[in-house]
């Protein structure tokens, strides 16, 4: 069964530029938080992964910016899954970001894998994990109209 994912974040002082614009870069880092926010509801934390020698590559990561943010909005960022491969090794996934009038504001899209950090090769995730991560609503790419 889909479960819905997200958080709500404010934008602080720091994700901002001199031009009063949030940085292209801190829409990455909104993204990421919410990842690694889901990553440890399902039960994995970041001692949980050095563990198990295991962690997040991403090979690609793009976003669309579609409505300005603003200091101090407080955004809802949401996590979606694209096309997730069967032992959950290899992943799509998308980030749906909200302004505070409920617009959206920006769509990001990464695809990457797990690595086994020992033997730096590509490795498949524990079953539950793998299991959490197709829970997940289905999200699409973005199309601008």
């Amino acid at each position: 069964m889909e479960r819905s994912y997200e958080k709500k974040i404010e934008v602080r002082w720091s994700d901002v530029d001199h031009n009063q614009h949030v940085r292209h870069s801190a829409y990455y880092d909104f993204g990421a938080h919410v990842r690694i926010r889901f990553f440890q509801d399902l039960g994995y934390d970041g001692k949980d992964f050095q563990n198990l020698g295991l962690g997040p590559i991403i090979f690609q990561e793009q976003c669309s910016f579609i409505k300005e943010l603003s200091l101090y909005d407080t955004i809802r960022v949401n996590f979606l899954r694209g096309e997730i491969s069967d032992d959950g090794a290899r992943w799509t996934l998308y980030h749906e970001i909200f302004n505070s009038q409920d617009k959206k504001a920006a769509h990001i899209k990464l695809s990457g894998a797990w690595m086994d950090m020992l033997k730096r090769k590509l490795t498949v995730p524990p079953d539950d994990f793998a299991k959490g991560f197709k829970s997940l609503p289905l999200g699409t790419d973005f199309v601008y109209k």
